[in-house]
């Protein structure tokens, strides 16, 4: 039991310095993407839709409420308040690691009552991809039953693991464990990362395995690094090299919009996530190629203060989007993926050596 309050106890600590510390590092690089303007939209803005589609489920908006928490008793509030912003909203929700609460199964509760109070929602369940090569299948399975989740994320975080001082540093056979999860799964894989992002290839290897969407975890937004950086106990030689090396790595990873460019090509599902702060990046991030794009920390904090300040940051996310499409020509989100843009800066000398 001692192993499942440690993963439980860290879950709070996560929980608590994303709230009370700087833990966002890096460039995204939606700062760089300069959508095309039209003048003359011949649309009108009160007819537009945000209405789309998920891996075959319709959703109210391409806004996810991107995993985040869970494993701990005073978590499962934020959660509650994050569920029912799903429900209201016909949002995607997914939740944080489900591990501690298959660890321990009295923390259960602490991810099942996003569905509790959100029962057509499309919840997307959380799982790592370590815990899946440990334990197989069947912990995959306990991580969708908790939640009856529409879909699965695998996560990937080996970065984060290797600043934990109780990190997994072994990656082996984690691919041939994605395969066989893919092979017979009940609802659908999303690989997912975790603030580094997915290049190409790895993407590649994934859909090659059987996932049906990525998830990009792009740098540019909460750095799981710095996070770790911070849980570093600097009064031990260990923890003052940790505390280093998070600090070092926080600038490792690469950018959302990179990720998003090199992904086009391949024409999967993408979820854009990873430094998303504005409806203005959920529309670059569609042109781009992604049909969703997903929001932690900045929904976060609103969510901790109640369900109205974050029903009002949601309504204010939508509005941005709302301007974006209609100052775009964009009738729909799928009209967005038609809309053009200028790159600039880091992200047009990035384009310009080839994705």
């Amino acid at each position: 039991m001692e192993k499942e309050r440690f993963t439980s106890g860290r879950k709070l600590d996560h929980l608590r310095i994303c709230l009370d510390e700087q833990v966002e590092s890096g460039w995204s690089g939606f700062s760089d993407i300069r959508l095309v303007h039209d003048a003359l939209p011949d649309v009108n803005m009160d007819d537009l839709s945000l209405s789309t589609t998920f891996l075959e489920r319709s959703l109210s908006s391409p806004l996810l409420i991107s995993a985040m928490t869970g494993g701990h008793p005073e978590t499962k509030e934020v959660n509650r308040v994050l569920g029912m912003a799903a429900e209201r909203y016909n949002l995607a929700i997914g939740t944080g690691s489900q591990r501690a609460a298959i660890e321990d199964s009295s923390l259960e509760d602490t991810f099942a009552v996003i569905r509790d109070v959100a029962p057509h929602a499309f919840v997307i369940g959380n799982l790592g991809i370590v815990q899946l090569r440990d334990h197989g299948v069947e912990w995959a399975e306990r991580a969708v039953e908790m939640v009856d989740a529409d879909a699965l994320a695998i996560h990937l975080n080996f970065l984060q693991e290797a600043i934990q001082p109780e990190g997994d540093h072994d990656a082996s056979s984690c691919h041939d464990a994605l395969k066989e999860l893919c092979s017979s799964f009940s609802v659908p894989v999303i690989l997912k990362e975790t603030g580094c992002g997915i290049s190409r290839e790895t993407a590649e290897r994934g859909f090659a395995a059987g996932i049906s969407a990525v998830d990009t975890g792009g740098f540019g937004g909460s750095s799981w690094a710095l996070i770790e950086s911070y849980r570093a106990n600097q009064e031990t030689i260990s923890g003052r090299q940790l505390h280093g090396l998070g600090s070092l790595f926080a600038d490792w990873g690469i950018p959302t919009t990179v990720c998003l460019a090199e992904l086009q090509s391949l024409h999967k599902p993408v979820i854009a996530s990873g430094g998303l702060r504005t409806g203005i990046d959920i529309a670059k991030s569609i042109v781009l190629g992604a049909a969703l794009g997903g929001m932690a920390l900045p929904l976060l904090k609103p969510a901790c203060s109640g369900i109205e300040a974050l029903y009002e940051s949601i309504d204010t996310i939508h509005q941005e989007l709302l301007v974006s499409m209609f100052l775009t020509g964009a009738r729909c989100v799928s009209d967005l993926a038609d809309v053009r843009y200028y790159m600039s800066g880091a992200m047009k000398q990035i384009s310009d050596s080839g994705f």
